[in-house]
């Protein structure tokens, strides 16, 4: 099982940019292709990004397309989210996971972290 604790997350102005982190440890020799979900105030948890192991395929959700970008380290066991042009509908509790396979379904991810919570002001 892979350990993930997530950094980076703050009180922002609109507009302004966040690199959140996700450091694995563990069994962080397996092949996980990684995710970041949100989840804002009563609402559900959602898909924002997703990036397989090898880094050679990403995807990220359509409302946050051309702002945010996911990227990885693997000799650091490191994941990040790259927020750009950030909006106040991006105020959420975000959360790295791991998963199998590379998927955009939650019940996909096996392993999650703790989250850090994003806060935009407008």
């Amino acid at each position: 099982q892979v350990q993930l604790t997530e950094s980076g997350g703050g009180s922002v102005q609109a507009g302004d940019s966040l690199r959140l982190s996700c450091a694995a440890s563990g069994s962080t020799h397996m092949h996980y292709d990684m995710g970041w979900f949100r989840q804002a105030p009563g609402k559900q948890r959602e898909f924002v990004a997703v990036i397989r192991w090898s880094g050679s395929d990403a995807r990220v959700a359509d409302s946050v397309k051309g702002r945010f970008t996911i990227s990885r380290d693997n000799t650091a066991n490191t994941v990040y989210l790259h927020m750009n042009s950030l909006e106040p509908e991006d105020t959420a509790v975000y959360y790295c996971a791991a998963a199998g396979f590379y998927s955009t379904i939650e019940e996909h991810f096996h392993s999650w972290g703790q989250g850090t919570q994003v806060t935009v002001s407008s």
